[in-house]
């Protein structure tokens, strides 16, 4: 794909959230904040929240990566729909307890066990709920319930819960959550990046994919992708993926605002036109004037079946090698307009092309995805 292309030592804009891109905003500064003060109080829940694909996930695997393993037991929860029961059962199968055959007592029991028995080790233990918008009234009294347990005067649990910006709403609004509110001991809402950081963004995770300089990214390519995804990362990494894609089929080392632009209308179904810009250190050609009538060799009938562009050249050797005679403009006229729609059907065939290759990546984007979820939570369990 444009990695090999461009000389790339990975994806810099795959869809999985990934550590190792992680990119510091000035939101995303804050939110890291919140977390390292919640981590610091040892207790307690704090809430983050933000749009799809604002970087909380990947906000979550950055902060994991600088905590001391050592001293602290982490487990991730991605949920669906989960009632109560289902919360107590999906937290203990994430920190490995085994509840074949257990009512919901003997889960919390076991729960319980497990979190003693980490404190006496002088280990913390960290339950990260992700997509807590999905969550349940009951499930999310389950987890309060969870954030009781002590060992003398220290808890034993602290929840993470990340959603989407109606669960903000949830939590401030709903009369039912009143307890888990006083508990609350910070939240902090994802916003999308400034217009101003959409560049160090790119460039940063284009650096750690070992990008050298190619392709180069113009002013107004940074406009353009700010003005259709509004600086939203996921968004960003989506849009940028296609233009990468594009770049690479058109074999073009200057990603500019028209290319953006076509990408954007491809994306949307809409008919597009790009003209590949000419490079820096193409040499430059001078063309004479052409007169009224050329004088060529009259040549022989040539028949194009198909639009090809052996046929095209065809045609033109014919022409060029000829004897000079005298051709009437009318018949230069007709041969270039069959020219012409010989590369209209070409134009259209890379078009489909480009397509295919989008959509090969979309699809490879989501299984890696879904690939990434299992094996997290195969971890967990």
């Amino acid at each position: 794909m444009y990695d090999q292309f461009y000389g790339l030592t990975g994806r810099p804009f795959q869809l999985t959230p990934d550590p190792q891109y992680y990119f510091e905003s000035a939101t995303h500064r804050k939110a890291l904040s919140y977390l390292g003060y919640g981590l610091a109080q040892g207790e307690g829940f704090i809430v983050i929240t933000g749009e799809v694909g604002a970087g909380k996930s990947t906000l979550v695997s950055n902060l994991m990566q600088s905590v001391d393993k050592a001293r602290l037991t982490a487990a991730t929860i991605v949920t669906s729909q989960l009632d109560g029961l289902d919360m107590v059962h999906m937290a203990a199968e994430s920190f490995g307890i085994d509840t074949r055959g257990l009512d919901k007592a003997s889960t919390l029991k076991s729960i319980e066990n497990f979190l003693h028995a980490e404190a006496r080790t002088g280990r913390r233990c960290l339950l990260i709920v992700d997509e807590a918008q999905n969550l349940s009234i009951d499930a999310l009294e389950e987890l309060r319930m969870l954030s009781n347990f002590q060992l003398g005067s220290s808890a034993l649990l602290q929840i993470f819960l990340l959603g989407q910006p109606e669960f903000r709403d949830l939590v401030r609004d709903a009369p039912e959550l009143e307890q888990l509110r006083q508990r609350v001991i910070a939240t902090h809402h994802l916003e999308a990046m400034d217009a101003n950081e959409v560049e160090p963004y790119i460039i940063h995770r284009l650096s750690r994919a070992g990008w050298n300089g190619r392709p180069q990214v113009t002013a107004d390519a940074f406009t353009a992708l700010y003005a259709e995804t509004g600086g939203v990362p996921r968004k960003l990494n989506t849009l940028m993926n296609r233009v990468m894609l594009m770049g690479a089929v058109e074999q073009v080392d200057l990603l500019d605002g028209g290319l953006v632009e076509a990408v954007i209308a491809d994306m949307a179904g809409k008919p597009f036109e790009y003209e590949a810009p000419m490079s820096a250190h193409a040499p430059t050609v001078e063309c004479a004037p052409v007169a009224e009538e050329i004088v060529v060799e009259e040549p022989p009938a040539v028949e194009v079946a198909a639009p090809t562009v052996a046929a095209v050249k065809s045609v033109l050797e014919t022409v060029v090698t000829a004897e000079p005679t005298r051709i009437p403009n009318t018949d230069i006229e007709a041969l270039a307009g069959r020219v012409a729609a010989l590369e209209a059907r070409v134009s259209e065939q890379e078009t489909a092309l480009r397509r295919v290759l989008a959509m090969m990546i979309d699809w490879m984007d989501k299984e890696g995805s879904v690939e990434a979820r299992f094996v997290q939570n195969s971890r967990a369990a």
